[in-house]
């Protein structure tokens, strides 16, 4: 499969990692809208962490990435279920891209928001600014900052693939020593960190493990596919139209010429409904497909 995320183990330490590669579904995400390179490769990273990320969280559910600024790019945002199907999207004023752009240039002043939303239990947001050179160092500045499990990011895209490496320190049980514990991890994270993008991006998991940690047991877990998927529906659509009631759901079709259109900003699909679908609607015969005259 080339959309994978594989998980893999240090036997003799408490450390754990994932890999992620993104082909095709990145592939599709940059296929919905034009975006300049330095978009597409901040895009790509968001996705790469994102699929590193729903690896970590043990829940049925969807994990939510948002990356706003008053810059050059106001939105990043990936959406990544716990089935691994992805979708994202970014918004950038075009006369305001650099080539070469980086992060600091393109989003300044701006915030990262990590949502899980199980489908059972509360929603939990975590949000950090994105003061870091890149996205991976805003990422594992998150992890240092909430009290949570010590983690590490490595992210690169390039336009065409999309990849990334985490490390994630465990609880105590291997090496419950705090001084050697350290050690460990500083030993593991300081040989990632000579990783370089063109290796992240060519190689793949046991040639990458191999060349970074050949002295250290390492097993390496069956990888599991990442899909795109965009989870817009004319259900969905017809149910935010319900949400305005009746009156004023005839108005806004009325308004719009006699048919109003709700248009997914992920995947660019649009959702038409005239008066007599909104009548169905609010009589209960639901949003059964259109007429071969609407999409």
């Amino acid at each position: 499969m080339s959309d994978h995320t594989q998980r893999f183990l240090f036997e003799d330490t408490d450390v754990r990692g994932e890999m992620v590669r993104l082909d095709a579904s990145y592939a599709q995400v940059l296929a919905k809208h034009p975006y300049p390179e330095p978009v597409a490769q901040l895009l790509g990273e968001m996705m790469a962490a994102a699929g590193l990320l729903i690896g970590t969280l043990k829940f049925d559910g969807l994990l939510v990435l948002q990356a706003r600024s008053g810059g050059a790019v106001p939105l990043l945002m990936v959406e990544c279920s716990s089935g691994r199907e992805i979708r994202g999207i970014a918004r950038y004023e075009a006369d305001q891209i650099l080539p070469g752009a980086g992060l600091a240039e393109l989003m300044p002043e701006g915030v990262l928001a990590i949502t899980v939303d199980p489908a059972k239990g509360k929603r939990y947001q975590g949000i950090v600014a994105l003061d870091g050179h890149s996205l991976a160092a805003c990422f594992s500045r998150y992890f240092a900052s909430s009290e949570q499990l010590p983690t590490r990011f490595w992210l690169n895209a390039d336009g065409r693939q999309a990849c990334g490496m985490l490390l994630q320190q465990l609880p105590a049980d291997r090496i419950r020593d705090a001084t050697a514990r350290e050690s460990s991890w500083q030993h593991l994270t300081t040989l990632a960190d000579t990783l370089t993008a063109e290796e992240l991006l060519s190689l793949d998991a046991p040639t990458l493990l191999h060349r970074l940690y050949h002295q250290e047991p390492v097993r390496l877990f069956d990888p599991l596919e990442v899909r795109f998927h965009c989870s817009c529906s004319r259900e969905r659509s017809a149910t935010a139209l319900v949400s305005l009631g009746q009156a004023d759901a005839e108005a806004l079709v009325e308004e719009q010429g006699g048919e109003v259109t709700i248009d997914c900003q992920f995947c660019n699909q649009r959702y038409a409904f005239d008066a007599a679908d909104i009548a169905q609607l609010f009589a209960g015969g639901g949003s059964e497909a259109p007429s071969a005259t609407r999409h």
